[in-house]
């Protein structure tokens, strides 16, 4: 087969900029190793920055978004037993964020892309990006017992931290920085009404806790757990007391419980992976970085990934230059070390951490008054969290 672009993995990230090419009149292929029903399966993040949505819109998926999708003006920290309000949309000239989850996006790109008749290969075995440093690269894969072969201008590495792209590179052509932290995050997703309007975040003696959602009628909850737990030691009476203790007293007493439909335990990293191009592979979101949840930047910042190299093929292929291929690593990192920043600054002002001690404590509360005490730091925060702009 003959292509434009071959993009490895089917998340978020590579079916964003597949549609996006698509409807750009550029050929490209989407390759998966896992089937389609198993990207679905995936539960991940939910809280999509202003120009992610303004992407899906773009991409012609952005419908169900803006009628299921829960338009959110601004979130709550709590710590001393009391709730204070962040006013995203008063600090930062009147964006805001919208609670829709990753799943819900993965679907509407996916019905985006049948609907357009572009091709994606599920259950494509041993994927192998080949000559992507010189002019002519291809990608190999297997499917139904038979090589398969695919010839392209550019290959796109959409497929995870875990995935071939980021491995296919060679070692000496690759830096790679990495912080793991010593905590993760429990987490429960349950059919009851969220406890609060918006999220909750929770710094507190015991650990810290998000309270989120999916819906208004179904609630995804996080607690700190240490390292070495495991999911089979919580049952649901324990996470809901656990969540319970860590709010203040009238936030947990209306905290409505029920069985969870989903529960996992997530570690926490920080990841960034340079360059993010080798020749005529690039790669895009968590092939080339990882952010811890707490700042909801992981999906935001595969999208801006995506802003970024759809742009520059784009030109390429239109406007016949090259100017913006040969910038795009240097762009991409430049938004990707400051969400790194961010997603660091607010995991260690909300966790407990095993060597922080009574002086780390004081610090934390000291940074978290001075939040509600100045609206200078509430600004960076905002602004950061609702997203900085392409």
């Amino acid at each position: 087969m003959r292509t434009q672009v071959v993009i490895i993995g089917s998340g978020p990230a590579g079916l964003l900029l597949g549609q996006l090419l698509v409807n750009a009149g550029i050929d490209n292929i989407i390759l998966e190793r896992t089937s389609k029903a198993h990207v679905l399966s995936r539960i991940r993040a939910g809280v999509l920055e202003e120009g992610t949505a303004a992407m899906l819109d773009e991409a012609g998926v952005g419908e169900r978004m803006h009628r299921e999708g829960l338009p959110h003006d601004g979130f709550d920290l709590a710590f001393d037993n009391r709730r204070h309000r962040v006013d995203l949309h008063g600090l930062t000239g009147g964006k805001r964020v919208f609670v829709y989850g990753q799943t819900e996006v993965t679907h509407d790109l996916m019905d985006g892309r049948e609907a357009a008749n572009a091709v994606s290969i599920y259950e494509a075995g041993n994927v192998q990006p080949h000559d992507f440093d010189g002019d002519h690269p291809f990608v190999t894969y297997e499917k139904d017992g038979k090589t398969h072969r695919i010839d392209c201008d550019f290959v796109a590495g959409c497929d995870g931290f875990h995935g071939v792209s980021r491995k296919s590179v060679p070692e000496a052509a690759i830096e790679t920085f990495e912080r793991v932290y010593p905590f993760g995050w429990l987490g429960i997703i349950a059919d009851v009404p969220p406890v609060g309007e918006e999220l909750i975040y929770a710094n507190h003696p015991r650990g810290f806790a998000l309270c989120s959602m999916r819906s208004t009628t179904r609630s995804r909850y996080y607690v700190q757990v240490g390292a070495e737990e495991r999911v089979e030691d919580w049952s649901d009476e324990r996470f809901w007391d656990e969540i319970r203790s860590r709010l203040p007293g009238r936030t947990a007493e209306a905290m409505v419980t029920g069985p969870s439909i989903e529960k996992s335990i997530a570690p926490l990293r920080s990841f960034v992976a340079e360059p993010m191009r080798f020749g005529r592979l690039f790669l895009a979101g968590d092939a080339a970085h990882i952010v811890p949840p707490t700042g909801a930047k992981g999906l935001n910042l595969a999208a801006s990934d995506v802003r970024y190299l759809f742009d520059a093929l784009r030109e390429f292929y239109i406007e016949k230059s090259s100017a913006g291929l040969n910038d795009y690593s240097n762009r991409a990192l430049a938004r990707v070390w400051k969400a790194e920043r961010f997603s660091w600054w607010m995991t260690s002002t909300l966790h407990r951490f095993p060597d922080q001690g009574t002086f780390g404590q004081r610090i934390q509360h000291a940074e978290l008054d001075y939040l509600f005490q100045s609206r200078a730091a509430l600004t960076m925060l905002a602004e950061n969290y609702v997203g900085l702009p392409f």
